[in-house]
């Protein structure tokens, strides 16, 4: 399942990338904000995508958006189990997915057009992780990390 949320900055980009995920036939919940709320605010957003994701983080996708994407980056990647990466490019996500195995990918929607928002989209989704020995060591210490502190 893709879970996708977003604020009021990347409200609009969300509901452009809604319409994307459902042309391709992805299964996807929207857990908001469901309206334009100028005065919303990106942790909550977060909290809801990562909490729903963590649930099974190697089965389940999450998109999050808000102006610059940094704040739904750093409040997703505080869930254990959760990898966040912030991607302008598609080869961010490329990168993010094949190296790092990330979970969420964070959009910055005042800077990401619609089209490039959906290559991301579709590259985050299509790339699967390397299983390289190095990439797994490193995410390995993610998570030993995460487990002491």
């Amino acid at each position: 399942m893709i879970y996708i949320g977003a604020d009021h900055r990347g409200f609009q980009l969300k509901e452009e990338i809604k319409k994307y995920l459902a042309e391709r036939g992805e299964k996807f919940k929207d857990l908001g904000n469901l309206k334009f709320e100028p005065d919303d605010d990106y942790p909550d957003f977060a909290v809801k995508v990562a909490g729903e994701v963590a649930k099974a983080p190697e089965k389940n996708r999450g998109i999050l958006l808000c102006g610059s994407g940094v704040g739904v980056d750093v409040a997703a990647n505080k869930f254990k189990g959760i990898r966040s990466a912030l991607a302008l490019s598609a080869w961010m996500a490329q990168a993010a997915r094949k190296d790092d195995d990330v979970n969420v990918l964070s959009l910055s929607a005042d800077v990401t057009d619609a089209a490039t928002a959906k290559r991301i989209v579709k590259v985050f989704l299509e790339t699967t992780f390397s299983g390289e020995e190095r990439h797994k060591r490193r995410i390995e210490k993610i998570r030993k990390i995460e487990s002491r502190y």
